[in-house]
């Protein structure tokens, strides 16, 4: 029987998680009927401060494959490699994330499950000819995105189109020793990840998917950027020869740092 654990980062998230979970446990507890596989769901709570926990409780009472944790530091990556170490340590056979605001659909999702095939890693390219975008991106989230990518293929020498998207799925024997090593847990964390992927030379190919882009983001698309280039810059020096330039920042008082919040030791 293969087992695959679905990890749900969630911070302040009260007015989504219900429906979300509503759908993927209603979804994969009919998958789980009618194939040879164990769907779990870990919801992990990071650093929330509304009624999160709260509903999300509701539904471990109500579904039997959600479970969550509840972490007081932050971070979606933090939240992530914490979700991924909980299904290495209970032997799964493949984990991913998906993001709480059901952008990917349950049907949708179980794409990458059935399309992995041979390869260590399966990730959604919302860029893709073969996609569908449920609802058209402003032009400066557009421009972003696509410089953003641009700047990620010139520092890391990746071909994806889309390191962000947040619906993956890996093989667990193929990354377990890559978790542990993954360090940035916020704005980078997913090049962080990839990164670390192709220095292992693990196969994560790109998969095209449907997107419903939610109303309710609260994205500040300038800043986030910002903090998303800083986080790409400080990740290449780490694997460079100047390494030691990021050394430098640490020891810097956090009062002045620009990006002090980025990594979690």
């Amino acid at each position: 029987m293969k087992k695959i654990g679905i990890v749900i980062p969630a911070h302040n998230e009260e007015k989504r998680i219900g429906r979300m979970l509503q759908e993927y446990a209603n979804y994969y507890h009919k998958k789980q009927k009618n194939n040879n596989e164990e769907y779990s769901l870990l919801v992990v709570i990071n650093n929330t401060k509304d009624f999160t926990e709260k509903i999300v409780k509701k539904y471990t009472k109500k579904f039997k494959n959600i479970a969550y944790l509840n972490l007081e530091l932050g971070g979606k990556g933090y939240a992530v490699i914490q979700g991924f170490k909980y299904f290495i340590e209970k032997k799964y056979d493949f984990v991913g994330f998906v993001d709480a605001d059901l952008s990917t659909s349950p049907k949708d999702f179980q794409e990458l499950i059935l399309n992995i095939g041979n390869n260590s890693g399966i990730i959604c390219n919302r860029w893709s000819s073969k996609s569908v975008i449920s609802k058209k991106q402003s032009l400066i989230r557009l421009l972003a995105s696509r410089i953003f990518n641009t700047i990620v293929k010139l520092l890391f020498f990746m071909s994806y189109e889309d390191t962000q998207c947040g619906s993956k799925l890996f093989k667990i024997r193929d990354i377990e020793k890559i978790v542990p090593k993954v360090f940035i847990t916020q704005w980078a964390f997913d090049v962080n990840l990839l990164y670390l992927c192709k220095l292992q030379n693990l196969k994560i190919i790109e998969f095209p998917t449907v997107w419903h882009d939610q109303d309710m983001s609260k994205l500040d698309i300038i800043r986030a950027s910002l903090k998303m280039l800083l986080g790409i810059i400080r990740l290449r020096l780490i694997h460079s020869p100047f390494s030691f330039i990021n050394r430098a920042y640490d020891s810097l008082p956090e009062i002045i740092k620009i990006n002090h919040k980025l990594t979690i030791k």
